[in-house]
Parts: C-alpha cells; structure tokens; sequence
C-alpha cells in the first residue's frame, strides 16, 4: 500500500543532532499519505525494537515514548509525502537502526506503539553517536 524509504542518518558526535526523513510513496490513490499514521521505532544493537514516536493523520497528534527524555520531535509534511524525525542532544544509548512504518487508518486518534500493527515498514536508517 505505501512504501517507505528512510533518509539522514549517519555518525554523529554526542550532543549533536539529526533530522530522519521518512519519503512515502503510495500504490493507490485511496490510499494517500495523509491517510497513514505513521510512526518511527529504533533497534539498538542486543536489543528489542521500540517505539520511538507516533504522528497521527492530522499532525496535531503526537505521541512519544514514555521513556524519552524529550529529545525526540516527530512531525510530518503531507504536501511531500514525509514525515520527520529531529534528535537533539544525542546520546551514544541513541546508537540504533532507525525505521519508520505506517499504518492506513480512518481516524485522526488512532495511536499504536505496537510494532505488530503496522503492515509498512522502511528499511532503516542507522544512527550512531560516538562519545
């Protein structure tokens, strides 16, 4: 339905920041980025993948992992099919495979942070911070 490619990540010094970029493209006309939300999950080395943040249809709505500290800014531009994620301060514990996924939805509240819900996934994007 919607196939997602990741963009910017990199090696980057500790304190520093990235922007990911999530590009979006869609199969059918029904189903629109605008219609997806979407969301962005990490997976550091060892460890399980997480829900990072989520940004509904309608941009109002975001949502971030409780155990963030804040650093995270998830946001979307429908007009260009992309959706973004900014890090700032990051940390070496921030060392991960960044991916980003989507789900198509009807609601503008619609949240998940279970990876298992979304049937569209990017391939990633590696970030790695060095101290």
């Amino acid at each position: 339905q919607v196939q997602l490619v990741e963009s910017g990540g990199g090696l980057v010094q500790a304190g520093g920041s990235l922007r990911l970029s999530c590009a979006a493209s869609t199969t059918f006309s029904r189903y629109v980025f605008s219609s997806y939300y979407v969301a962005w999950f990490r997976q550091a080395p060892g460890k399980e993948r997480e829900f990072v943040a989520g940004i509904s249809r309608s941009p109002g709505n975001l949502h971030y992992a409780d155990s963030l500290e804040g650093r995270f800014t998830i946001s979307r531009d429908n007009a260009k099919n992309t959706a973004y994620l900014l890090i700032d301060n990051l940390k070496p514990e921030d060392t991960a495979i960044y991916y980003c996924a989507a789900h198509w939805t009807s609601s503008s509240t619609y949240l998940s942070t279970d990876q298992n819900h979304y049937g569209s996934w990017g391939q990633g994007t590696q970030v790695t911070v060095s101290s």
